[in-house]
């Protein structure tokens, strides 16, 4: 029961991004043929929601869970991992036509389908955490 309100603000996030047209196939595929705004939009609003939370929980006035300070460690400067990653991502993102968060977004929605892609999503992450000694970072 502790953690109701973080399954609370999940099922409005899903709700939000299905009414805000956030998961749906065509306004993804609108974005990367760039016939559209529409998820230029929502994006850039989540990076600017995202870098003034994280400036205010880097002054302390947001805490972690357990009153702790938020504590963000500083990123390696390697620009090829970002670029591969964003990479591999991306293709990921416009094959599938939807991003970790709303895959099980549309699963909740009916589209069994997803069931598949979370299954490969899991399988990769698996993947990498058995390989990740190999690659290059």
């Amino acid at each position: 029961m502790k953690f109701i309100k973080f399954l609370l603000v999940g099922i409005f996030f899903g709700i939000v991004l299905v009414k805000s047209e956030a998961v749906s196939w065509y306004r993804i595929y609108e974005m990367f043929r760039f016939q559209s705004f529409h998820m230029y939009g929502i994006i850039g609003t989540a990076i600017a929601c995202g870098v003034l939370f994280l400036q205010i929980s880097k002054k302390g006035f947001i805490k972690s869970i357990s009153g702790a300070h938020i504590f963000v460690p500083k990123k390696d400067n390697s620009i090829a991992r970002y670029i591969i990653g964003g990479s591999i991502f991306g293709l990921g993102w416009a094959l599938i036509g939807a991003c970790p968060g709303p895959m099980y977004i549309l699963l909740g929605t009916g589209v069994y389908a997803m069931l598949i892609v979370i299954a490969a999503a899991i399988l990769g992450t698996f993947i990498y955490g058995v390989l990740k000694d190999k690659l290059p970072h």
